[in-house]
């Protein structure tokens, strides 16, 4: 998946990750492919079993000048912000990247309003 992300130029200026070794082993596994420092992934705890209100408060904490943030941590908390955040998801399957795009000026406005773009993918099938 990161693979696929680097053809197509996409990459981190932030990548936050649960503690969990998978999550984290999966953030270092994309920013060595996408030519992100693995020493700047910021571990957060409260992606670990944070319910959605916890992911939001993550990424409302994001500074403003970060403008594309990767966010690797677990299901269902993960579908439950997506749906949140863009109806058009309806369930997040493992290893699958799920894209936004806000008309936001702030972090903390992410969650007040939907997605204006949203892009799920699968490894299991080209994108939808």
């Amino acid at each position: 998946m990161a693979g696929r992300l680097a053809e197509r130029g996409v990459k981190p200026q932030l990548i936050l990750s649960s503690p969990a070794t998978r999550a984290l082993t999966t953030a270092q596994g994309f920013a060595r492919k996408l030519d992100y420092p693995k020493q700047e992934i910021r571990v957060e705890e409260r992606l670990y079993s944070g319910h959605v209100r916890d992911l939001l408060d993550v990424l409302h904490g994001v500074g403003d000048d970060v403008h594309r943030v990767f966010l690797v941590a677990h299901n269902p908390h993960l579908t439950q912000l997506a749906q949140q955040l863009c109806g058009d998801i309806g369930h997040l399957p493992p290893c699958a990247i799920a894209e936004f795009t806000f008309d936001a000026k702030s972090w903390a406005d992410v969650g007040e309003t939907k997605a204006r773009r949203s892009r799920l993918e699968c490894p299991y099938e080209a994108s939808t």
